[in-house]
């Protein structure tokens, strides 16, 4: 198949740094382009991929002081997708909803992934006038405040199998939080679960502006505070593995109805249980007492700290590469782009050549 991955701006294909749905289009990007297919990736030009590339920006707008407003450089690259959207069968958006109006033409050969919340208020009104367009969740409790849209699946996350090597015998007594510091992950119940438990507390974790109130004034002082507790900040992909296998288990103390978690999975990748708080996708993520354990509270979290760290981290890895792999999620995306009503292969044939659809209908 001809499949066009359009990746968000913000961040490289894969991220330098955090950005778990730029990973994730990497992740599937590649692995589509290994099963044969013929795969572009509109993104930014500092993106590394075995598609065929096509710069929509010089670097990721994230990274780049030059750019005040990411809307025009979203603007223009939707533009080239619009004029370029006859070559292929299937094209694939991971940009949330500013594409809706200018796919209308083609609707029936898309799909988008949604992958943040989709609780917000504003959101609402939006999704009931675009009831039409093929959309993909990557929980099933994502789906839960919108209204009646098409879904055209769930697929869960994966990752390749060697992005992040397994470790059997961590190095480092300590559990690890990593993410975004925002009241929603609640850092503050990472530190509070490690200072009852007196173990080691690494934070590995991005500041967002939106988030520097919140810093300065709670966890800041939390993490002076607390003697057992480092914080590292942003840390890359190589750091990730080396950060995440040395862990004795990975604390995911969430607070709202998370889409996906991707941090989860890279955890069992490496064989680091996740205690993680019951909340969004947790209970379709975590097979508890294989891959982690699921809690209510800070003291549940406390109570089951030992029996995570006696984990076999063979079961959790096994059970990562059985449940959560990039040769797993592109297959869910096939079989998905397949029954795409105006993604047939044939009808794809015959439409590129003069950019029309002919007045037939494909039978699958």
């Amino acid at each position: 198949m001809k499949i066009a991955q359009i990746a968000p701006l913000a961040e490289s294909v894969p991220p330098k740094l955090y950005g778990g749905t730029e990973r994730i289009v990497s992740y599937l990007t590649d692995e589509l382009v290994r099963q044969g297919h013929d795969v572009t990736l509109f993104a930014t030009g500092d993106s590394v991929t075995n598609a065929r590339l096509v710069p929509c920006s010089d670097v990721a707008l994230r990274l780049n002081p030059a750019v005040k407003d990411h809307l025009p450089h979203q603007v223009v690259m939707l533009e080239e997708v619009r004029r370029r959207a006859h070559e292929f069968d299937v094209l694939h958006f991971h940009i949330d909803l500013l594409h809706f109006p200018l796919i209308r033409d083609f609707a029936d050969r898309t799909v988008t992934t949604l992958h943040g919340r989709l609780d917000l208020p504003d959101l609402r009104p939006f999704y009931k006038a675009f009831p039409d367009i093929p959309l993909v969740s990557i929980s099933n409790d994502q789906r839960r405040p919108m209204p009646p849209v098409n879904w055209a699946g769930t697929v869960y996350h994966g990752l390749a199998a060697d992005g992040l090597p397994f470790t059997a015998q961590p190095k480092g007594n300590y559990l690890a939080f990593l993410g975004r510091i925002s009241p929603e992950k609640r850092p503050d119940r990472a530190i509070q679960i490690a200072a009852k438990v007196g173990m080691p507390l690494k934070m590995a974790a991005k500041i967002d502006n939106a988030d520097k109130a919140y810093w300065q004034a709670v966890i800041e002082p939390m993490v002076k505070s607390h003697p057992n507790v480092e914080f590292i900040g942003e840390i890359n992909e190589h750091q990730k593995a080396e950060f995440l296998g040395n862990a004795g288990a990975l604390l995911f103390p969430i607070d709202w109805p998370e889409p996906f978690g991707l941090v989860m999975i890279e955890a069992m990748a490496c064989g680091t249980p996740v205690i993680a708080f019951n909340c969004g996708s947790v209970p379709e993520v975590v097979d508890s007492g294989l891959s982690g354990i699921i809690v209510d509270t800070v003291t549940e979290a406390v109570e089951n700290i030992e029996w995570a760290l006696r984990m076999d981290r063979r079961k959790v890895r096994e059970t990562f590469e059985k449940r959560f792999s990039a040769k797993r999620m592109a297959s869910d995306y096939l079989d998905i782009y397949r029954s795409l009503p105006g993604g047939r292969t044939e009808a794809a044939r015959m439409r590129r050549p003069n950019r029309t659809v002919p007045d037939l209908q494909v039978v699958a």
